[in-house]
């Protein structure tokens, strides 16, 4: 009999904290535990407050080890999608064994090398998701191990993301007493639990609709293209609410929850409820009609700031389509309105696993979903431990060898399907920034043409580039 796997994943969300303690056994999740607290120190996705979200972290952490009577020690972690770029990255090894079998060793070198280049100080590497590996010129290969070579190439999409967002969530899990297994940024996660892999392949856009903040990400041959964050969610809903009606935060965020809607069209004006206004001994009536317009004001907002990107790169021809998740996707009238101001209709995601149907726990599911998935080779890519040292003539340490046709850009380009404009290390190459509440990440498609050879500008009298001289100290074993 199998022995189940069992994994805990934390979500550190503006508004709560997400755990997740499940059993991974024949490609099946049995979630035996789930905490769920009440966030304190975040703002947007961001933590501002360490000791405050320790807090909360531990407090989630015991509800779930109550629950599946099992102690937690190491966890998945979500990385929120706030400035995180995807970059194409390149690394070459000479096989270290003497009869030129490639084991892990190889892999965890080669892997090594693709990570050494030039990372800016703020910036801190989060992943590599290995692409193909190349043995001796033959591409395409997904696991090169037990192959025989002299030379390993790897061409895989490096993740990295701002050092003060990775160092802050470190830090508060370690403070918590815990040990992350794995950092995984959360459009993975939530495309893993919301999408098939079908729909990761062929096209598909996500929304997921938090309190503090609203993420988009598109994937296509299952590969994370697009990202773009906008700092507006369900906690502005009620704060508008607050406002406009004049009563405190928690009377605004249950009146949300108990009339909320958000097509005023649907409403009626003869329908009123009481509301408790600050300054006034009795309370107001209120037409559920004008609470739906405040809602609305807001959530088309949200919708339409996120249209103008996609639009751009043409995101909606993708046959997928658009599936939203989310705690604040939960309001009556939120998909319809999507319909509306997308144009295109919207399916709605919500996990399907006993004590957690609602979205909020899409990423925290997710998590686990991803992790338990990932074959061998992305788990050795994935390990954060200590890297085996590789000798400085083995390696090179720059970005991918020049091709016929471009490989990636951070650019914007003009359509999902068509990502390939042309690097340009200027300074107004660099990825292009929206309104100021909106963060966007671009990723060009790799080409589908095999890769080319590497120029030899030796020829034409040209200095001799870094990749020619790699090249040429390699000649001897691959004539």
């Amino acid at each position: 009999m199998v022995q189940p796997e069992i994994f805990a994943s934390l979500d550190i969300g503006t508004t709560s904290i997400k755990v997740v303690v499940a059993e991974y056994v024949n490609q099946q999740i049995n979630v035996i535990g789930v905490g769920h607290e009440r966030s304190q120190g975040l703002s947007r996705g961001v933590i501002v407050d360490i000791d405050k979200t320790v807090e909360s972290i531990k407090r989630a952490i015991k509800k779930a080890e109550q629950k599946a009577n099992y102690t937690i020690n190491d966890v998945i972690v979500a990385v929120p999608s706030n400035q995180v770029n995807i970059e194409p990255c390149y690394g070459m090894i000479a096989v270290s064994n003497d009869n030129r079998e490639i084991t892990d060793k190889d892999v965890k070198n080669v892997l090594a090398a693709a990570k050494v280049r030039s990372v800016p100080a703020e910036r801190e590497i989060i992943s590599v998701m290995p692409e193909e590996f190349i043995v001796d010129g033959f591409d395409n290969i997904k696991d090169p191990r037990g192959m025989i070579g002299v030379r390993l190439e790897l061409y895989a999409s490096l993740v990295t993301g701002p050092k003060t967002l990775v160092h802050n969530i470190r830090r508060c899990v370690a403070m918590a007493g815990l040990n992350i297994r794995d950092l995984v940024v959360q459009s993975y996660a939530n495309a893993y639990a919301a999408m098939s892999k079908s729909e990761r392949e062929f096209g598909t856009i996500l929304i997921d609709m938090g309190g503090g903040q609203t993420s988009v990400s598109v994937f296509h041959d299952d590969q994370l293209k697009f990202a773009t964050v906008d700092h507006e969610g369900g906690e502005l809903v009620t704060k508008d609410i607050s406002t406009i009606l004049n009563t405190s935060i928690e009377n605004a965020e249950q009146i949300k929850l108990e009339y909320g809607y958000a097509l005023p069209k649907d409403t009626n004006d003869s329908e009123f409820f009481p509301v408790e206004t600050i300054g006034k001994v009795n309370p107001e009536r209120v037409s559920e009609h004008y609470l739906a317009e405040i809602i609305e004001a807001r959530e088309r907002q949200i919708f339409e700031t996120l249209k103008k990107p996609l639009d751009k790169i043409e995101a909606f021809a993708l046959p997928g389509g658009i599936i939203v998740t989310g705690g604040a996707a939960s309001l009556p009238g939120v998909l319809d309105l999507a319909e509306e101001v997308f144009g295109h209709e919207v399916r709605y995601y919500i996990p399907e696993y006993v004590g957690l149907r609602n979205p909020i726990f899409t990423t925290a599911v997710g998590l686990i979903q991803y992790v338990a998935q990932l074959d061998d080779i992305h788990h050795l890519a994935q390990d954060n431990g200590q890297q085996v040292k590789v000798a400085p003539t083995t390696r090179t340490s720059q970005p991918a060898p020049a091709r016929s046709e471009p490989v990636a850009s951070t650019k914007q380009t003009e359509s999902v399907d068509n990502y390939k404009q042309v690097n340009d290390d200027s300074e107004n190459d660099k990825p292009s920034v929206s309104p100021s509440n909106t963060e966007q990440t671009y990723y060009e498609e790799r080409p589908a043409s095999q890769y080319d050879e590497l120029n030899d500008e030796t020829e034409t009298g040209e200095e001799e580039s870094p990749v020619d001289k790699i090249k040429n100290f390699f000649k001897d074993f691959f004539v």
